[in-house]
């Protein structure tokens, strides 16, 4: 089997929805803290403000980026694809 890409097999895919997923953070809690949750409740995440957060694709990671506000919803800006050099 040939390894090089065809064009036309390409376009039959470049259509196709996959699900874009950016992991700001997680964090570990005790089932008690999480039934005790209400409006306002604060958690904090395990990453800190100014790390880069991971843009999955599918649940793969693909790339680095910054969360920035556009317009009055949030957005990502790419900073490094991953297996790519950053710029």
């Amino acid at each position: 089997m040939d390894a090089t890409l065809d064009p036309k097999a390409l376009e039959l895919v470049l259509d196709v929805k996959v699900k874009l997923t950016v992991k700001l953070g997680s964090c570990q809690l005790p089932m008690k803290q999480i039934l005790e949750m209400t409006p306002g409740t604060v958690i904090q995440l395990d990453q800190q403000a100014r790390d880069p957060v991971g843009l999955y694709v599918n649940d793969k990671l693909i790339a680095y980026g910054e969360v920035v506000v556009v317009e009055e919803a949030f957005g990502i800006k790419i900073t490094e694809i991953i297996g790519q050099a950053s710029s």
